[in-house]
């Protein structure tokens, strides 16, 4: 602040840009991102990228060259825009800054009162499961599980969400590992076949597996790159947990486990490319 400064002169400084000025300089961010947007499965020529912004050629290699100053965009010769170099460093940023339990807490708190069961968040940590929150529930059930706790993958549902992605011969490997770790005894084939089922709709479920009386439904989170990155689960005395309301529950943890993701990232687009990624396993 210089000496002698007027208040005629705060004014000034604070007063609002027109808003000619202010609405032309909003357009313009807004088809900088939309520029960004247009060139994520690029590189896109620019003839083809004016065409899909509904601009002029001028117009597009304007907003173009401008992103290419702040390493937003660059440009491959013969071929044409694609994503810049910054963009890979403001994303690991945001990826650092992102602390999952506190993004999911709010959902689980949410689902917790709307299912009044208990429920929690893992990670795959080490070839188990991590869980790193629990909201109990209204209901007098003791859920035996504790934030820090490693759980056997093959056996809970938590687990089980965690490796719907993974291939058959790693399911084969971790169940046996857990078998021979203690996990309570059960069928491989059985075992495989529901996995495959629980592949299919997204979801998991624990049939009493892994304590008596227990049961869960559990869907994965995945990020913006779509991978599976924590696991979600309902969980309450079996007496709760009848079948018929198993599957009813399926939709709402998949949803939340959804909107946890979204809240890292993860989008329906996403979605799409990971499922064409992986194919039937």
């Amino acid at each position: 602040m210089r000496n002698g400064s007027s208040n005629q002169d705060f004014a000034q400084i604070d007063s609002p840009l027109p808003a000619a000025k202010a609405q032309g300089g909003s357009q313009t961010l807004l088809r900088g991102l939309d520029v960004v947007e247009a060139v994520a499965d690029g590189p896109v020529p620019l003839a083809e990228l004016a065409a899909r912004l509904g601009l002029t050629r001028s117009t597009t290699h304007r907003l173009a060259t401008a992103l290419i100053e702040r390493r937003y965009v660059s440009f491959l010769p013969r071929m044409g825009y694609q994503l810049g170099p910054k963009l890979l460093e403001l994303g690991f940023l945001a990826q650092q800054q992102t602390d999952v339990v506190q993004v999911a807490r709010p959902h689980l708190e949410a689902l917790a009162t709307s299912t009044e069961d208990t429920v929690h968040l893992g990670v795959l940590d080490a070839e188990r499961a991590l869980y790193l929150d629990k909201v109990p529930g209204r209901r007098r059930v003791e859920i035996s599980s504790r934030v820090g706790d490693r759980q056997p993958l093959t056996s809970t549902g938590l687990g089980k969400a965690l490796l719907l992605d993974d291939t058959v011969d790693h399911w084969r490997k971790l169940f046996e590992q857990d078998q021979a770790a203690g996990s309570p005894k059960a069928d491989y084939d059985l075992w495989l076949k529901r996995m495959h089922g629980y592949v299919d709709v997204g979801r998991a479920f624990d049939l009493e597996e892994n304590e008596d009386l227990i049961r869960c439904v559990a869907a994965p989170v995945r990020d913006a790159a779509g991978n599976i990155v924590a696991a979600i689960s309902v969980s309450s005395a079996a007496q709760y947990m009848a079948d018929d309301r198993m599957q009813a529950l399926s939709a709402e943890v998949r949803q939340t486990a959804g909107a946890i993701g979204a809240d890292l990232g993860w989008s329906a687009e996403t979605a799409q490319k990971s499922r064409r990624g992986r194919g039937r396993r």
